[in-house]
């Protein structure tokens, strides 16, 4: 650039961080605004190694327990394409499934696949008017979500539409598992 000449414009002001980052990140944002909206705290987890992201609690006495907690693999996609009538499919790989699935899990563990918009559509819109986005989140318990044959490697799981991650079904799920209940 000459001395003088304007410098080239900025054509967007994108942060730069990849994708699956963003969604990562995404994901995280969308269960915690979830979660404070419905009374819960997140929980971080330094690693997902144990197969599970986040665990979220609450504060309240249930019939059982005090303080109940649950755990939450979180997953995200621009993949509407996985989308049928009554369900969300989404494959797992073997090892992730088994650790999330695993039968002496000390916590409730549960799937979720967030949903959002693709690449050429914005995540939120923001006016006056609120905060929107057209993303949405399906989950399941993980022990519903059944076996991996032997020697697979991987397994498509089925995730309910009706299982749409909210307020209620969050404090639903949490009164559940306060109160003892099994899946």
């Amino acid at each position: 650039m000459a001395r003088g000449d304007d410098p080239e414009p900025v054509t967007s002001l994108d942060g730069g961080l990849p994708m699956s980052a963003r969604q990562e990140q995404f994901s995280l944002a969308f269960v915690r605004m979830i979660a404070a909206a419905a009374g819960c705290s997140i929980k971080s987890h330094e690693t997902d190694y144990d197969g599970v992201d986040i665990t979220i609690a609450s504060s309240t006495e249930y019939e059982t327990y005090y303080c109940p907690q649950f755990e939450l693999q979180l997953k995200c996609t621009t993949q509407h394409d996985r989308l049928r009538d009554a369900h969300f499919s989404w494959k797992m790989e073997r090892d992730p499934f088994l650790k999330l699935t695993h039968g002496k899990r000390y916590n409730e563990a549960f799937l979720g696949v967030l949903v959002i918009p693709r690449d050429d559509e914005p995540l939120v819109q923001l006016s006056e008017e609120g905060l929107l986005s057209s993303s949405r989140m399906y989950w399941e318990h993980a022990r519903l979500l059944g076996d991996i044959s032997d020697g697979a490697t991987s397994k498509t799981v089925h995730l309910p539409r009706t299982n749409l991650f909210d307020v209620v079904s969050l404090q639903s799920i949490m009164q559940r598992v306060g109160e003892g209940g099994v899946w």
